[in-house]
């Protein structure tokens, strides 16, 4: 289902061929908050904005407008492993996504003027973050986990880091770590591969590889202890460190995870604290898998006087996984749900084409939701149990509380 093919500069192609006459392409680039350096907290955030600012080919309005003027969309976002910056268009104007596109990623010049400008936008970013408890306790809790190393730091920085940075800070960060060989080139569309490669091809001729630079290690912190701050809310937080993304228990969590807290209002935390309780608005359980380390999460909104009563249901859910095997009918009726999901989540195309693009850039995979599948299918109730046993006792999980 995929064409693949590598420039010679490193840069690495995936298409999706998939029918109608709009496209979704863009580049992924392994430029994240793990990758910044100390006192660059927010640089790989920031460099994604004033991206839009200008290249050595055009004016920030003429970035803008581009793609928008032939009616497409041009979008980017940042993670703590990636930057992505994407359009979506018609078919026909291919050459013009690919060419503004690889202005933006290899030729931005981040004027200093556009860069002041854009500083507060970011810093009104971080107060509009800052005002919900409920997001900035996930950076809080992966700060006490991941404490010591980048994958911990906000992904927006603070205000301070940012309106620190210079043009010549994202121009040394983007030279670092946005070239050929670190990123790919990903597409979904009715687009021969051929006319693909040869537009990149063409695109790049100036564009030559450089020399690597790794990855930072993940090295596990000290463990973190409860902390209570001033909200009219309690929001709760608890968790640990799980798979990394190559680990073979990663699958088995990724459906245990789905009975535990998943979005279904089946999963076993909402029916245990919303629907039989009426404790909690919004309960729910999450994952995430990074190359060399991963984590799991519970979360919850409740009254403050009902935290410690919250956090008994939850620890007797994760009890009951480590203490009672499902039964054949329950496997079976989690594997369906989640299938549905999935499909489900591949039926948008722009989700589709971003999973994709991150699984080949990472993991030099392209993603088969039929594998994918499978391998859920693989997953016999004891290998429920020994996850759960392995992930959720009591004396290795951290708990974080707003309230």
């Amino acid at each position: 289902m995929y064409n693949t093919f590598t420039l010679d500069n490193g840069l690495r192609i995936i298409h999706h061929p998939s029918s109608g006459n709009v496209i979704y392409c863009g580049y992924a680039i392994k430029a994240g908050t793990r990758d910044e350096r100390q006192g660059e907290e927010g640089l790989a955030h920031f460099c994604e904005h004033a991206s839009f600012k200008g290249t050595s080919g055009r004016k920030a309005w003429q970035v803008i407008q581009c793609i928008e003027s032939v009616g497409g969309e041009l979008n980017a976002y940042t993670n703590k492993q990636s930057t992505v910056y994407y359009c979506a268009c018609l078919k026909e104007h291919l050459p013009r996504a690919v060419d503004l596109l690889t202005d933006m990623v290899f030729r931005s010049v981040f004027p200093e003027a556009e860069l002041e400008k854009e500083k507060e936008v970011i810093c009104d970013e971080i107060e509009s973050y800052n005002d919900s408890p409920a997001e900035l306790i996930y950076d809080e809790f992966e700060n006490r986990i991941f404490r010591g190393h980048p994958l911990g730091h906000s992904i927006l920085g603070t205000k301070d880091t940012v309106r620190g940075f210079s043009t010549a800070d994202a121009l040394r960060f983007t030279r670092r770590l946005y070239r050929p060989d670190n990123a790919i080139f990903f597409i979904n569309g009715d687009v021969s591969f051929t006319t693909i490669t040869r537009l990149l091809a063409k695109c790049h001729k100036d564009i030559h590889a450089l020399p690597a630079e790794p990855t930072p290690p993940f090295v596990p912190p000290v463990a973190s202890e409860i902390s209570v701050t001033g909200t009219h809310q309690a929001h709760v937080l608890v968790g640990r460190r799980a798979y990394d993304i190559n680990h073979p228990r990663r699958i088995t969590l990724y459906l245990l995870n789905n009975i535990l807290g998943g979005p279904a209002m089946s999963s076993r935390l909402n029916m245990a604290l919303r629907e039989k309780e009426g404790l909690v608005y919004t309960v729910e359980s999450g994952m995430a898998s990074f190359a060399d380390t991963g984590l799991w999460s519970v979360y919850f909104g409740c009254d403050p006087h009902d935290v410690k009563r919250c956090l008994r249901i939850v620890r007797r859910e994760l009890d009951r996984l480590m203490n009672k095997p499902l039964s054949s009918r329950q496997l079976q009726q989690a594997k369906r749900q989640l299938r549905g999901q999935i499909a489900l989540a591949c039926d948008s195309r722009e989700g589709f084409t971003l999973d994709f693009a991150k699984s080949f850039l990472h993991y030099g995979w392209e993603k088969d939701v039929r594998a994918l599948c499978e391998d859920i299918d693989r997953v016999t109730a004891d290998d429920i149990l020994a996850v759960a046993n392995d992930l959720f006792r009591p004396e290795t999980i951290e708990t974080l509380v707003f309230a």
